[in-house]
């Protein structure tokens, strides 16, 4: 499984390791291990969504984990098209932790 996450501008590194610990922890429990993470950030050289499209294309993984859809993107229609794109476009699913019982 792939995780998939946006930093926002001010994130500290506590917090992307608490997300990133989250969404370990929500893999496991689901009977997954989370090969990697890609991480979004502001002032990136290359898309992290870009990259995970692209691994996805080049490897056997059909299972994407995010913290929230908000993590896609901040406009529901923007969240909906990159969920489409990984779903239907590329045969993965979406794993979303937001509103999972702890």
């Amino acid at each position: 499984m792939y995780g998939y996450l946006r930093l926002a501008a001010s994130s500290a590194d506590d917090e992307n390791r608490t997300l990133q610990n989250e969404l370990a922890t929500h893999a496991e429990r689901e009977g997954f291990t989370l090969e990697r993470t890609f991480i979004e950030q502001i002032r990136a050289n290359e898309p992290a969504f870009d990259c995970l499209t692209e691994a996805l294309k080049a490897s056997g993984v059909r299972n994407v984990i995010v913290p929230s859809l908000w993590h896609f993107a901040r406009l529901p229609g923007l969240q909906a098209a990159m969920r489409e794109h990984i779903e239907y476009e590329l045969g993965a699913r979406i794993w979303v932790v937001q509103g999972v019982q702890r």
